[in-house]
């Protein structure tokens, strides 16, 4: 099973060199940590920022400077700071090549729920509607079942959509998943884990791809990156 760390490394695998990419709260932020040494890589945040650099040390920590999520961040040499009218025309228009978002819900169809739970209190949509929106290239993070032990990924979204037919790859700590003609292809697998254990706690359609492999990570530490 993957860590939240290992879950950000498999993603930064998929950088590539001149990239523009927005990260979206919670677990994406962490592949901010993980760009390969020697990528010039420009990381968006939707509130202004971009150029982001990993999380500060305490030396670095700059309490004005923050992502979306509010935390703080540093920024890298070539950073551009801007209102976020700007920062949202720069995503409606398509200019960011890559997006990496949470989920509380992903589809077979390649739906996306990650805003909201009825009955409970809603903090607002944030940029997630217009990240899927003006983004061809979406990869979402999310926890393969809910804390109950519910798959989160189903065959059809039960919560209010996000995005619908949109995202094409998922990572879990249980596995890389691409979507195809209505079904999750299971890709790769984490280290120690099962296929019986991923078609288990997966609802939605499964295929097993014929050249499934087990995960391969870069074992660096984010600040031998």
């Amino acid at each position: 099973m993957l860590t939240r760390e290992q879950m950000a490394q498999r993603v930064a695998q998929e950088l590539r060199d001149g990239d523009y990419v927005n990260l979206g709260i919670g677990m994406p932020t962490l592949v901010a940590n993980y760009v390969p040494k020697g990528m010039d890589v420009m990381m968006q945040s939707e509130n202004g920022l971009l150029g982001m650099g990993a999380f500060p040390t305490e030396a670095e920590l700059d309490a004005d400077m923050i992502n979306a999520g509010k935390q703080t961040v540093t920024a890298r040499k070539g950073a551009a700071i801007f209102d976020s009218a700007q920062s949202f025309a720069m995503i409606r228009g398509g200019h960011v090549d890559l997006t990496v978002l949470g989920a509380l819900e992903v589809d077979t169809q390649g739906s996306i729920a990650s805003w909201m739970i009825p009955g409970k209190m809603v903090k607002g949509m944030g940029g997630a509607m217009d990240l899927v929106a003006g983004a061809e290239n979406i990869i979402v993070m999310m926890t393969h079942a809910s804390k109950h032990g519910e798959s989160k990924l189903l065959s059809k979204c039960t919560l209010p959509l996000t995005g619908v037919g949109c995202i094409r790859r998922v990572i879990t700590e249980l596995a890389w998943l691409e979507i195809e003609d209505g079904a999750f292809v299971l890709r790769e697998y984490a280290p120690g884990v099962s296929i019986e254990e991923i078609r288990a706690k997966t609802a939605g359609a499964l295929r097993v791809a014929d050249d499934v492999r087990e995960m391969a990570f870069n074992q660096q530490s984010p600040e031998a990156l």
